[in-house]
């Protein structure tokens, strides 16, 4: 009965692992990762029974046009490691997973129209999951449905972390001081107005 049950979960398995292998690899294109693609090894297992069937599943991916596929977990970035995630997430958004989803610096080394584009997605996902993510660009800020500021604060030569929630005056502020540093000018803080209402 395991045989019967868990041959029919590969079959499953490797039709769903081409569509998904597709899937992904078109999103990752989008959020700057040209020429990279994903795919899913299944390694057979011993013959004992378990839980999750006759095999492994291995993720291989290449983050280059020309390269060779080799484990996820051995080439890639950990910018590339959180976009290869947030595609995942994106894709498989219609199933039940973990309501909360955390992305730390998924827009490490992307910039502009990219970086809008992980904003939507993770506006997208956001629509299934809570979604928390650490950004330091605008464009990714500026679709969130809320903006904490996370500070560091020296009292009595001690070191502490404080999370504030942002109000809409404030978040503009913020993302006006990502844009332009320091200084805010009119037109910086006019920008930043015009992302969050664009995003929202």
């Amino acid at each position: 009965e395991y045989s019967i049950q868990s041959t029919a979960l590969s079959d499953h398995r490797k039709k769903a692992s081409n569509a998904l292998s597709e899937e992904v690899t078109s999103l990752m294109q989008k959020l700057g990762m040209p020429g990279s693609e994903i795919i899913f090894r299944m390694v057979d297992l011993d013959k004992e029974v378990r839980l999750n069937g006759a095999e492994d599943i291995n993720i291989h991916v290449k983050t280059n046009a020309g390269q060779d596929f080799k484990p996820l977990n051995k080439i890639a970035s950990g910018g590339e490691l959180s976009r290869v995630s947030l595609a995942l997430s994106v894709s498989g958004s219609n199933t039940e997973l973990t309501p909360s989803v955390v992305f730390d610096e998924v827009d490490v080394g992307i910039s502009g129209s990219v970086a809008e584009i992980v904003g939507q997605m993770l506006k997208q996902l956001a629509k299934h999951y809570q979604v928390i993510c650490v950004t330091h660009l605008a464009q990714v800020a500026a679709q969130g449905n809320h903006h904490l500021k996370v500070e560091k604060i020296q009292k009595n030569d001690m070191t502490f972390t404080e999370v504030v929630s942002l109000n809409r005056e404030q978040r503009a502020d913020e993302i006006a001081r990502i844009l332009g540093g320091i200084k805010i000018s009119e037109k910086t803080r006019i920008a930043a107005e015009e992302m969050i209402s664009s995003g929202s």
